[in-house]
C-alpha cells in the first residue's frame, strides 16, 4: 500500500487532511441515510435545512455566516432546495439583492423526518467512531480514519435504528 502522503507530512496538510476526513463522513453519511429511507436530499444540504428549522425564515447571508460557509456556497444549497420544492426565496422588497429562504411544507415535513430518524442514528454512528480517540489531534485524526475505513457509519447504526419505519428517534 502506498504512503499516505497526507498522514506524513502532518501538520503541514491539517487542511486537506480535514477535508478528506470531511469528505469521507460525508459519502458514508450519505449511504447510512440512503439505507434508512431511501433517497434524500444531498447531505451538505442538511445543515441549512436544520438552520431554517431551529430558527425560521433566514436571509441567505445570515446562513452563511450561521453555518460558516461561504454565501456562494449557501446560494447553491438554497437553488437545490428550491428546485426540489423544500424551501421558498422571497426577494427583499426594499433591496431584491437580499433573499430570505424558508422551508415548505414539504421541506418541513423532510425536516421532520430528518430530525427524527435520520441526524439522530448519524449523530449516534459519528459518536461512536470518535469514542475511543485519544492523544493529540493528529493521532485522533488517524484513529478516525482508521475506525472508518474498518466499519462505516451506515454498520455503526444497530439494525433495530435502520429498520424502524415508524418514524420515532433512532
Amino acid at each position: 500500500m502506498p504512503e499516505d502522503l497526507l498522514k506524513s507530512l502532518g501538520h503541514t496538510t491539517l487542511g486537506s487532511r480535514l477535508k478528506r476526513l470531511g469528505e469521507r463522513l460525508q459519502a458514508q453519511t450519505h449511504d447510512l441515510m440512503r439505507d434508512l429511507d431511501g433517497p434524500l436530499p444531498a447531505v451538505p444540504h442538511n445543515p441549512v435545512l436544520a438552520a431554517l428549522d431551529r430558527h425560521g425564515p433566514m436571509r441567505v447571508g445570515d446562513l452563511a455566516a450561521a453555518l460558516g460557509q461561504s454565501q456562494p456556497g449557501i446560494t447553491r444549497i438554497v437553488t437545490a432546495l428550491k428546485k426540489d420544492g423544500l424551501v421558498a426565496v422571497r426577494r427583499g422588497s426594499d433591496d431584491k439583492r437580499v433573499s430570505t429562504v424558508a422551508l415548505t411544507k414539504k421541506g418541513a415535513a423532510l425536516t421532520g423526518q430528518l430530525k427524527a430518524r435520520h441526524w439522530p442514528a448519524v449523530d449516534e454512528a459519528v459518536r461512536g467512531a470518535c469514542a475511543s480517540l485519544s492523544g493529540p489531534l493528529l493521532d485522533q485524526l488517524a484513529q478516525l480514519e482508521d475506525a472508518l475505513a474498518e466499519m462505516p457509519l451506515k454498520d455503526r447504526v444497530p439494525a433495530r435504528s435502520r429498520s424502524n419505519n415508524g418514524g420515532g428517534t433512532a
